[in-house]
């Protein structure tokens, strides 16, 4: 079974605690978030909730804000309704972004990479218009800040997603214009592990959000040429 018809189906009497708890109470009755939960349907919940309360960043809520998550993610026709519940409860709850992302963090603890992975799936969603709305964006910036990430951390996340080619390959790779050619190349080959498809389902990530690696490691692969390019070192 998918993990989306895992998260569809995940009432088989279970309870969840917290406004994430709330949330996945509400579509599945009982649910329980525990150490010994599916992660993959644990990061699955957290996209979909994450990715409903921004939907109210810019201020206007529209279905245009599901059938993009629904385009990103290609979900499953069959599984729709229950993703799609989710998602309005998320966005309609009156519990704060904040303390989803709060629980989110708790969950994930001691997990970066994971709640990485979490803020490369907002991204994915907020970049799907071409655009990232200053509501959008405030929005992630909070969410990295209650995760554990520095403002560099953010940057570098942020930069792998926008416009790439455009932007600075020092910063999508989180290094500095000094650093030496060594440096650059552990960085490269650390980033290039770390977000792996393989990677990341060894951490619990499901299969059906590969597409979060492959789109990461492109933009990497791309900014490591660039930068090989400029030293002259192609």
């Amino acid at each position: 079974m998918s993990v989306w018809g895992k998260v569809g189906g995940a009432a088989a009497g279970l309870i969840v605690g917290g406004p994430v708890g709330a949330l996945v109470g509400a579509v599945a009755g009982h649910f329980l978030f525990d150490r010994e939960a599916d992660p993959g349907v644990v990061f699955t919940i957290a996209i979909i909730a994450l990715s409903g309360k921004m939907a109210r960043a810019d201020g206007i809520v529209t279905d245009e804000e599901f059938q993009i998550f629904r385009r990103v993610f290609n979900l499953p026709p069959q599984d729709e309704a229950s993703v799609r519940l989710i998602f309005n409860l998320a966005r309609q709850d009156i519990a704060g972004y904040e303390a989803y992302a709060t629980q989110i963090a708790r969950l994930f603890v001691g997990n970066h990479a994971i709640l990485e992975d979490v803020l490369d799936g907002l991204f994915e969603i907020a970049k799907a218009d071409g655009v990232l709305h200053p509501g959008e964006a405030a929005f992630l910036e909070r969410v990295a800040e209650i995760f554990g990430f520095a403002p560099n951390e953010f940057r570098r996340i942020r930069a792998s997603h926008f416009a790439p080619e455009l932007t600075d390959p020092y910063v999508i790779l989180g290094v500095s214009y000094v650093a030496s050619d060594d440096e650059i190349k552990q960085t490269y080959r650390r980033l290039v592990r770390e977000n792996h498809p393989d990677s990341l389902i060894a951490r619990g990530v499901p299969i059906e959000f590969e597409k979060l690696a492959n789109d990461k490691l492109a933009s990497i692969n791309a900014a490591y040429e660039r930068i090989l390019a400029e030293r002259g070192l192609k």
